[in-house]
């Protein structure tokens, strides 16, 4: 019993809205240890609402000669610096990125990072799986995220204005093996919903502790098998139609083992057979990983936010196809 009012509490506070939950940033805009940070201001648009967007460099990077891939991330505020972050605590991603590309263990890239709001929860929530739910459900999920999706509009602000405004400003490389996606939890369905909804624009999406569950239990009691089975089936019926091709696309999937993420396997096993089924191959176009201990924070995703990096962005000349 303990342990699900924990989990409650754990969720509750993952899934509040950011500017109720989250506690106020020392900083706006983050500093970073290794690398600079281009500061885009907050973008407008017409399809979403305002937010920051800051694109990450890496030591090396040049406006000239060998263009690089990049990686677009979710809840941006959390990678780069703790003074920014809504918990305390960051992904490190830039020092992480600027260890692998010294070592020769990710090709250069630069990583956008996208500012989540408070409407995040509707703009992570992939409408088309929200859809197939049945109408109670529809109607619960509605009144936890206060209201319907909006992912359908965070994606064409990112795929229709973002990106183009990044091709423009920076040495990137356009095509699709080189614009990968990537976020945790709610950020994690986002992701997925992106390499699905645009896979002519991203050729790779990181799905890390993936938020399969959308909603809790009531207080004191766990999920029953219908609620775990009814989500679960929503996602199934989404994707088997409309999961990218394994031909031309990667996705990486993770979870932990404790707080919200002892939650997650049951529904990633589900999902694991919807993408072995579409011709995904483990550890060649596909990786799934436990990692016993870890929990649903940056912490547990600063910790192993290497190996998705080097899956999805390998050196060019090891790339597989």
């Amino acid at each position: 019993m303990r342990l699900v009012r924990l989990l409650a509490g754990v969720l509750a506070l993952t899934l509040a809205p950011v500017a109720a939950a989250a506690a106020e940033p020392k900083r706006v805009v983050p500093e970073v240890s290794d690398g600079r940070i281009v500061d885009l201001g907050v973008m407008t648009s017409r399809h979403a609402d305002p937010r920051r967007v800051v694109v990450w460099l890496p030591p090396h990077y040049s406006a000239t000669g060998n263009p690089y891939a990049v990686l677009y991330m979710h809840d941006g505020q959390n990678l780069f610096d703790k003074a920014t972050a809504g918990y305390g605590m960051e992904w490190q991603v830039d020092e992480v990125a600027s260890r692998l590309m010294r070592e020769g263990k990710m090709r250069p890239a630069i990583v956008v990072g996208v500012w989540n709001t408070p409407k995040r929860l509707r703009e992570y929530l992939p409408s088309k799986a929200f859809d197939r739910l049945p109408p109670q459900y529809i109607d619960r999920v509605r009144g936890l995220y206060g209201g319907e999706p909006l992912s359908d509009g965070y994606l064409k602000f990112i795929v229709t204005e973002l990106k183009p405004a990044i091709d423009r400003r920076f040495n990137v490389l356009r095509d699709r093996k080189n614009t990968l996606i990537m976020g945790s939890s709610m950020g994690a369905l986002i992701s997925l919903y992106a390499i699905n909804q645009y896979p002519q624009v991203f050729g790779g999406a990181g799905m890390v502790s993936t938020h399969w569950p959308l909603f809790l239990a009531e207080p004191g009691k766990d999920l029953t098998d219908e609620e775990v089975n009814v989500v679960a089936s929503s996602f199934e019926a989404y994707l088997r139609p409309s999961l990218a091709s394994p031909k031309t696309h990667r996705l990486y999937f993770d979870h932990g083992t404790e707080t919200l993420d002892s939650q997650y396997a049951v529904y990633q096993q589900r999902i694991d057979r919807i993408v072995a089924a579409k011709g995904y191959r483990q550890g060649r176009n596909w990786v799934t990983r436990n990692f016993p201990g870890q929990e649903h924070n940056e912490k547990s995703w600063a910790s192993r936010v290497e190996v998705p990096l080097q899956f999805l962005l390998p050196p060019f000349e090891t790339r597989s196809r």
